[in-house]
C-alpha cells in the first residue's frame, strides 16, 4: 500500500514537474518573439527574420529536420514574393515561411500552422490602435500560436504518434491578407493528395473561464467524433465552417479538413498594449494537450474525410459595408452580440458602448447572435443613423449611432 502510495506521489510530482516545464517553455518563446526588440515583426522585415531564426533554432533543438524525399528547403524557408497596396501603390514585400518535418514514413501528412509575423508599428489600415506610432508586440497574435506548434513539435517527435508524418509552418504575411498560406498551398512542397489536415493556432494565448474555440469541425466527419473522446479542463465552443481570418481558410479552399484553435477576441487585439505579461500559460498549457489528446485520437485512424460546410463566404451570409467598431466575443453563449473591445473613433466608442455590453437590438433587428447581428449591421450605410439596445449588467440602455 505505502509502495502504490510513493508511486503515485512520483507519478503527480513527474506530472507537475512537466506541466511546469511547458508553461516555461512556451513563456521563453513568447517573451522572445513577442520583446520590444523585435519591432512588431513586419512582414518582410529585419526584425521577422530575427524572429524566423529563432523559431528554426527551435526546431533544430527538438531534432526536427528541414528536408525529406518529398520536399527540400534550403535553411526551413520558403521564400515568395508579394505585391501588396499601400496607399493605393502597390509594394513589393519578401516574406519567408518557416517549416521543419517529422517523417515517420507515413503514407499521411498532417500540417500544423501558425503565423509568426505581425503589424510592426501599427497602420491605420490593420491596427485599432489610433495613437501615435507604437510597436504592436503580437504576444498573442500570433506568438502563442507559434510558441504552440514548437512545443507540440517537441512532443510528437517523442511520442507514440507515428502513424502521420507531421509539418510544422510557421507562415509570414498573415497579417495582410493570408499571403504565406496562400502561397504554400499553390507551391506545397509535397503532393498535396498526401496532406491529412491542418490545425491552425492563431490567437491560443488568452484563455479566459477556460473556454476555447475551435472552428472548422464541420469541414470532417472525424472531428466531433474525436473531440468528444478528449479529457480536458476546456469547456470548448465550435463552429462548422472552415473559412475564417486566418490561414486554415487557405488549406480548406484546396479541400483540406481544417481546425482553427482560437481562445477568443480581446481589448488588445492589434494594439500595442498586446503584451507578454496578459498570456494565460496555464491555459495555454491546456491547449497544447487538448491537440495531443486529438492527435492520438486520430493517429491511427487514416486519412479523414472532407465536407464542405456553409461558409461565412456563402452567399446566404449577409453583406455590410459598415461596422460598429467592435470586437465580438466568440466564447460567449447567451443570446445577443456580447462586446469583447471597443475601437476607438467608431460608432460604438462615440455611443460610449462598453466592452461587456451585450447588444440585443440594432434598429429595427432584434440581435440574437452574429448571425442576426452581421443581419441587423447590413441594413445600413455609410452616414445612416439609428438606435442600439444593449444591455449591461442588469439594465437595457439604449444609444445613437452613426455609420
Amino acid at each position: 500500500m505505502i509502495k502504490k502510495l510513493l508511486l503515485l506521489i512520483s507519478i503527480c510530482f513527474q506530472l507537475v514537474f512537466a506541466n511546469a516545464q511547458l508553461q516555461q517553455a512556451l513563456k521563453q518563446h513568447i517573451s522572445f518573439l513577442a520583446s520590444d526588440s523585435l519591432h512588431g515583426r513586419m512582414t518582410g522585415s529585419k526584425d521577422e527574420a530575427v524572429a524566423a531564426k529563432y523559431i528554426i533554432e527551435q526546431f533544430k533543438k527538438g531534432e526536427i529536420q528541414n528536408k525529406n524525399n518529398n520536399f527540400s528547403t534550403k535553411k526551413y524557408l520558403q521564400h515568395f514574393v508579394f505585391h501588396p497596396k499601400v496607399d493605393s501603390a502597390k509594394t513589393t514585400v519578401n516574406g519567408n515561411n518557416v517549416i521543419a518535418f517529422i517523417d515517420n514514413h507515413a503514407k499521411q501528412t498532417i500540417i500544423l500552422g501558425a503565423h509568426y509575423d505581425h503589424l510592426g508599428w501599427g497602420d491605420p489600415k490593420h491596427s485599432t490602435y489610433r495613437g501615435s506610432p507604437a510597436i504592436h508586440n503580437g504576444a498573442d497574435d500570433n506568438a502563442s500560436g507559434v510558441a504552440t506548434i514548437i512545443e507540440l513539435s517537441k512532443l510528437l517527435k517523442k511520442s507514440s504518434c507515428t502513424h502521420n508524418n507531421y509539418l510544422f509552418v510557421a507562415f509570414s504575411g498573415e497579417e495582410l491578407g493570408l499571403y504565406g498560406s496562400k502561397w504554400f498551398v499553390e507551391h506545397p512542397l509535397l503532393d498535396s493528395s498526401k496532406i491529412d489536415y491542418m490545425l491552425n493556432f492563431d490567437m491560443v494565448g488568452r484563455v479566459d473561464s477556460n473556454k476555447l474555440v475551435v472552428n472548422g469541425v464541420g469541414t470532417s466527419p472525424s472531428w466531433n467524433e474525436s473531440m468528444k473522446k478528449i479529457s480536458s479542463p476546456l469547456h470548448v465552443k465550435t463552429t462548422e465552417s472552415g473559412i475564417g481570418p486566418s490561414d486554415h481558410t487557405s488549406f480548406y479552399l484546396k479541400n483540406v479538413p481544417v481546425l482553427h484553435f482560437f481562445s477568443g477576441q480581446h481589448k488588445d487585439y492589434h494594439k500595442p498594449s498586446d503584451d507578454e505579461n496578459k498570456i494565460n500559460y496555464k491555459g495555454l498549457e491546456d491547449v497544447v494537450s487538448y491537440v495531443m489528446q486529438l492527435l492520438q485520437q486520430l493517429d491511427d485512424k487514416g486519412k479523414i474525410g472532407f465536407i464542405k460546410t456553409k461558409d461565412d463566404s456563402n452567399e446566404d451570409t449577409p453583406k455590410f459595408t459598415v461596422t460598429l467598431g467592435v470586437m465580438p466575443d466568440y466564447t460567449f453563449e447567451g443570446e445577443g452580440m456580447r462586446i469583447d473591445g471597443v475601437t476607438d473613433g467608431k460608432p460604438a466608442s462615440k455611443a460610449e458602448l462598453k466592452t461587456g455590453d451585450v447588444v440585443v437590438q440594432l434598429g429595427e433587428v432584434k440581435v440574437k447572435d452574429m448571425m442576426t447581428y452581421m443581419k441587423a449591421l447590413s441594413q445600413f450605410k455609410k452616414g445612416d443613423n439609428t438606435k442600439v439596445k444593449v444591455k449591461r449588467g442588469n439594465e437595457t440602455i439604449e444609444k445613437d449611432i452613426h455609420f
